[in-house]
C-alpha cells in the first residue's frame, strides 16, 4: 500500500511540474505574424496609393499598373512580381525585398530604395527621376542602364539618383 502512495504523490509531482512548465514558458514569437500577405495574386490595376503595406507579402503577385503611390512598402517582399507600368511614385521601399521584380515602364519618380535587395530585377524605361537607391544591393548591368537616364534629387532624403547609383 505504502508503495501505491508513493507512486500516486510522484505521478501528482510530475503532473504539476508538467503543468507550471507550460504555463510558465514563454510563447514562441512567429515572425511577421500579422503580415499581409498578396502571395500568387492578381493585383492588375489595383489602387494601393498611400496605404501602409510595411513588411506585406506579395511573392510572384502580378501588379501589372498598379497603384502604389506614396505607400509605405518597408520591409515588404515583392520577390517574382510583375511591376509593368506600375506607379510607385513617392513610394518608401527602404530595406525591401525587390527580388526578380519586373519595373519596365513603371513610374519610380522619387521613390526610396534605400538598403533594399533588388536582385535580378528590370527597369526597362522606368522613370527614375528623383529615386534613391542608396546602399541598395542592384545588378551591375542594370546599375548601368539606371545611370544612362539617372537624373534627379530625392525630396525625402536629399541624394540624387546619380550619387545614390554611384554612377560616374
Amino acid at each position: 500500500m505504502r508503495n501505491f502512495w508513493l507512486r500516486l504523490w510522484s505521478l501528482i509531482l510530475i503532473l504539476l511540474l508538467a503543468g507550471l512548465w507550460v504555463i510558465f514558458t514563454p510563447k514562441p514569437a512567429f515572425a511577421q505574424e500579422k503580415t499581409i500577405n498578396y502571395n500568387n495574386t492578381h493585383l492588375e490595376k489595383r489602387d494601393f496609393s498611400y496605404t501602409d503595406l510595411a513588411g506585406a507579402k506579395f511573392v510572384a503577385a502580378e501588379m501589372r499598373e498598379a497603384n502604389f503611390q506614396g505607400a509605405n512598402l518597408k520591409n515588404a517582399i515583392l520577390t517574382k512580381g510583375v511591376l509593368l507600368k506600375a506607379n510607385l511614385q513617392d513610394a518608401n521601399l527602404t530595406g525591401a525585398l525587390v527580388d526578380r521584380v519586373t519595373f519596365d515602364k513603371a513610374n519610380l519618380k522619387n521613390a526610396i530604395f534605400t538598403e533594399a535587395t533588388l536582385t535580378n530585377s528590370r527597369f526597362y524605361d522606368a522613370e527614375i527621376t528623383g529615386a534613391d537607391f542608396t546602399d541598395a544591393l542592384i545588378d551591375r548591368y542594370q546599375v548601368s542602364l539606371l545611370c544612362d537616364r539617372a537624373d534627379g534629387v530625392n525630396p525625402v532624403t536629399g541624394v540624387s539618383t546619380r550619387e545614390s547609383l554611384g554612377c560616374r
